[in-house]
């Protein structure tokens, strides 16, 4: 153990040095800041048009939240630059050392591979967090032109992309380590990347078992983290993913054992990475830190929800690409999940468009059963779906208490381009000639 901590540090500060040897690591860092000043003044654009900017109309930003206003949409840049630009970075990291034929001479050295994998991993994450200073600066920005700041739901936001690159990176590692060749393994980063896309479409048109998976996908996991949710499950499935990765990479970097050893145990890893995943559904704590309450209900409904322990049942008959099935999940059916344990809720449609279903005399209804007692509505608002529950469950309506007032503010980004477009290039571009020449 004595030896191995020099060892290490040694290894952290070898790789340190490959990263900031790798062009790719600069030119990702380089595009950082046009990538987050694209989103930032488009987003600073939009807010002060809402808060009544030149004439608008006025009032709309009363109930505009900087979370999905602001931070959203400027932290979008990251989810890019993690899905596009972060595994050029990673895979030459970890690729490196193999076309080099570093590899090699570390191997005769007694360091487990998933140490030399969790180095390289420690300064992936420690390189993100310093691209991280680009969306930071766009905060720093809203501050100055006066906007609110809510920590946090700026946090969450911050977690969410940092979930998302640790998953790309294991992925990205996973690749460089099965593949021979540094393109191999971008092209098979890009399928696994653009496979996820494709089950988000598959989801959106037929729900069902796809939309459960959909709903563990590194665009959702995002998603709910730019709106101030926090769920248990999916950042347990992607503590999960990133670790599981990470560790076949370390399988695979094992260049001195058998190849059908290193099968065996990837099998392995996968059957465990497979029953750690379904464990990981079966949690359902989650936690709104959005000012503004968004995925919630009001507290006094919450409260009245919370005495309900009788089994709810419902029923929709609605196609899954009709606009009102689409507005009843994200508005009222995902938040009722998260209260209501019992809640069992079932999708009954035809066809996946709805178009000739319309006729059909049962179409659009929404059947509710709470132990027994049923009803029937077709209202798609919180404020029906509740009171149908609420009345089935014989409870008196609760009065809303909650009144998000917004944060208008009609500013424009002032030096923001000049900052994204200007200084934050020339920055890196110096900083980057300074390290090649310390180098030397």
């Amino acid at each position: 153990m004595h030896l191995l901590r020099p060892a290490f540090l040694w290894l952290l500060s070898k790789e340190w040095h490959e990263l900031l040897a790798a062009r790719a690591w600069w030119l990702f860092l380089l595009l950082m800041g046009p990538l987050v000043g694209v989103s930032f003044i488009s987003a600073v654009n939009t807010y002060a048009e809402a808060s009544g900017l030149n004439g608008t109309s006025a009032g709309v930003g009363e109930a505009f939240s900087p979370l999905v206003g602001i931070w959203a949409p400027t932290f979008s840049a990251c989810e890019l630059a993690a899905a596009f630009l972060l595994p050029f970075v990673v895979i030459r990291l970890v690729a490196g050392d193999r076309q080099s034929g570093a590899l090699k001479i570390e191997l005769q050295h007694s360091m487990p591979s998933f140490t030399r994998v969790a180095a390289k991993c420690l300064v992936l994450f420690t390189g993100w967090l310093i691209s991280l200073l680009a969306p930071m600066s766009a905060v720093l920005l809203w501050k100055i032109y006066g906007g609110s700041i809510y920590l946090p739901e700026l946090a969450t936001v911050a977690t969410g992309h940092l979930f998302n690159a640790g998953i790309t990176i294991s992925l990205a590692s996973a690749a460089a380590a099965l593949s021979e060749h540094p393109a191999t393994a971008a092209i098979l980063t890009l399928t696994i990347t653009i496979g996820s896309w494709i089950i988000d479409f598959i989801a959106a048109v037929h729900g069902g078992f796809w939309a459960t998976i959909a709903g563990y996908t590194p665009t959702a996991l995002v998603a709910q983290f730019q709106h101030g949710l926090i769920r248990l499950d999916v950042a347990l499935i992607a503590l999960v993913l990133t670790l599981a990765g990470l560790a076949l990479a370390a399988i695979w970097l094992r260049l001195g054992i058998a190849p059908p050893r290193r099968v065996y145990e990837s099998m392995a890893l996968a059957a465990t990475a497979g029953l750690a995943l379904s464990l990981c559904t079966l949690t359902n704590a989650s936690w709104d830190l959005s000012e503004n309450r968004m995925n919630s209900f009001s507290r006094t409904e919450e409260q009245a929800l919370h005495q309900i322990h009788l089994p709810v049942g419902i029923e929709v008959h609605l196609a899954p690409e009709d606009p009102r099935r689409t507005d009843l999940e994200r508005r009222t059916l995902s938040k009722l999940r998260r209260l209501l344990p019992t809640l069992k809720v079932q999708y009954v449609a035809a066809t996946s468009i709805g178009l000739f279903e319309q006729a059909s005399e049962h179409y659009g209804e929404i059947r509710y059963d709470v132990d027994g007692r049923s009803a029937v509505s077709r209202v798609t608002t919180p404020e029906g779906v509740l009171e149908v529950i609420f009345s089935l469950a014989h409870i008196s309506p609760p009065d809303s208490d909650d009144e998000f007032r917004g944060h208008p503010l009609a500013a424009s980004p002032k030096g923001a381009g000049a900052f994204f477009y200007g200084i934050w290039p020339c920055l890196i571009a110096a900083t980057g000639l300074l390290a090649k020449w310390r180098k030397k």
